[in-house]
């Protein structure tokens, strides 16, 4: 007897059915003063883009959350508002990330690399392995910051157990 795949083992066509959110990739309302663009793509572990995955952000301070599928590259974007940093936390943004495979949510931090000293003192940060942390920090670009999650292989993103 063969029995058929439940919610939990696959994400399937679930992200069309069951996770629209009214808001999409907005935390704050584009164009909202000083307001910042994260923008990335998710990639399996030979580096090649997932076109149906779902990334949603949350943040304590200022609060907000947004959820934006992948595109048929792989890209995904949210627009939020800088997060402040939260008990004794250098500022981040948390991450969830839903993909095919994937049995259950993997969650990520994304952390900002020009906030040097602020990531320095930051207990999570630092209790990642050094040579791993890169993969948690969002680098400047000119239309914002760059995040590209790595859900396996060597430059595999940090994702933590929750």
């Amino acid at each position: 007897m063969t029995l058929g795949k439940t919610p939990s083992q696959t994400v399937g066509p679930y992200f069309a059915i069951g996770l629209p959110w009214d808001d999409g990739p907005f935390a704050v309302a584009e164009g909202t003063a000083g307001a910042i663009r994260i923008s990335g793509k998710v990639l399996d572990g030979a580096g090649t883009p997932i076109p149906d995955a779902l990334v949603e952000t949350w943040q304590p301070r200022p609060a907000g959350f947004a959820r934006c599928p992948t595109d048929d590259e792989g890209g995904w974007f949210v627009v939020v508002s800088p997060p402040d940093p939260v008990g004794g936390q250098a500022p981040h943004v948390a991450v969830n990330l839903l993909a095919r495979g994937l049995l259950h949510r993997v969650v990520t931090r994304i952390y900002f690399a020009d906030l040097v000293d602020a990531n320095a003192a930051d207990l999570v940060l630092r209790s990642v392995p050094a040579d791993r942390r890169d993969t948690l920090l969002a680098k400047r670009t000119e239309h914002g910051y760059r995040f590209d999650i790595r859900i396996q292989g060597p430059d595999e993103t940090v994702f933590f157990d929750v």
